[in-house]
């Protein structure tokens, strides 16, 4: 029985009530959640320094053996470069370039000698572009003291967090909305089921939950892949045929992100009904800027939705 998706009626209100929850979340924690996210990057650019001598030894060797280095190396220069900027200024393969800073490791299917050309060519642009304003030592013969490698550290540090600021709100506020479906279940007295438990997802006892668990689905081709689901929840009435209900913690801080991305809850639920058929329930945890147009997407899809700020409504779906 649909529990928000057909109640347009509704939706203005809730819409309204969930920007201001997510707005209130987001000035007392995520200030917090950047910062803390900056100490870490923090320790970890004053550690590349270490590894390339303050910037001063640049080459292959330091690269292949620590390949997690080049993301910090490209936001070193003046002005930062961005991965297909460095890509053409170096006039390298964009398959080696991506793969060590995506991946964060070596390409395979390369040649030791060619790799080497390559990240001598990607070594020499870091060098001549490096900004001379953070790394006010590379211009004369005094070394660095504690203190501008500290300055040095804290400004790469800023550029790269500035580079992955939304991801680092959106992980925040992920762990936040699952931390408080499991305090709701918990409340209720479900069980959880940690990482690694062992059981799969239709293997699942009543009044048990779990989270990031993998979903078989088997594609139009036959293959068959996993999925990742947030939330997977057994209700304690659930008969031994039953599957558990799905749901995916989905936040937003502004609406035009959420419109790019509604597809993917749609190609999962076509993917869920293809291998599992109609019964499947697939649901929405929401809090944030989610508009009509979102809503009205994800329903004509046959998914519902809970909303944070009225969290009370996971009891209509049998929980």
């Amino acid at each position: 029985m649909p529990v928000n998706l057909d109640k347009p009626q509704k939706w203005k209100h809730d819409i309204a009530r969930s920007v201001d929850m997510y707005n209130d979340w987001f000035i007392k924690f995520a200030p917090k959640a950047f910062r803390e996210t900056r100490v870490q990057t923090t320790i970890d650019v004053t550690e590349t320094l270490k590894r390339t001598n303050n910037l001063s030894k640049i080459d292959p060797s330091v690269i292949k053996t620590y390949p997690e280095i080049l993301p910090t190396l490209r936001m070193s220069t003046c002005p930062p470069l961005a991965v297909d900027r460095l890509i053409g200024l170096a006039g390298v393969s964009p398959n080696v370039v991506k793969k060590i800073d995506k991946e964060k490791k070596l390409p395979t299917r390369i040649t030791e000698s060619k790799l080497n050309s390559e990240l001598r060519k990607v070594c020499a642009i870091i060098e001549q572009m490096a900004d001379p304003d953070i790394f006010v030592w590379l211009s004369r013969s005094d070394p660095a003291s504690d203190e501008e490698i500290y300055r040095a550290a804290t400004i790469v540090a800023d550029r790269l967090c500035g580079a992955v600021a939304n991801p680092i709100i959106r992980n925040a506020q992920e762990k936040r909305q699952l931390a408080t479906i499991k305090s709701w279940l918990e409340r209720r007295n479900y069980h959880h089921l940690p990482t690694g438990h062992g059981a799969k997802f239709n293997e699942m006892k009543p009044g048990t939950f779990s989270f990031r668990m993998n979903v078989p689905v088997t594609l139009n081709d036959a293959k068959q892949v996993n999925i990742p689901i947030d939330a997977v929840v057994m209700p304690k009435t659930a008969s031994e045929e039953e599957l558990p209900i799905f749901f995916e913690a989905k936040s937003a801080g502004d609406y035009t992100n959420v419109n790019k991305r509604r597809k993917e809850e749609a190609i999962k639920m076509s993917q869920l009904r293809h291998t599992y058929g109609d019964k499947i329930q697939f649901n929405l945890f929401l809090c944030g800027y989610f508009d009509s147009g979102y809503l009205g997407y994800e329903a004509a899809e046959g998914i519902d939705w809970v909303w944070e700020h009225r969290i009370g409504d996971f009891t209509k779906f049998g929980l």
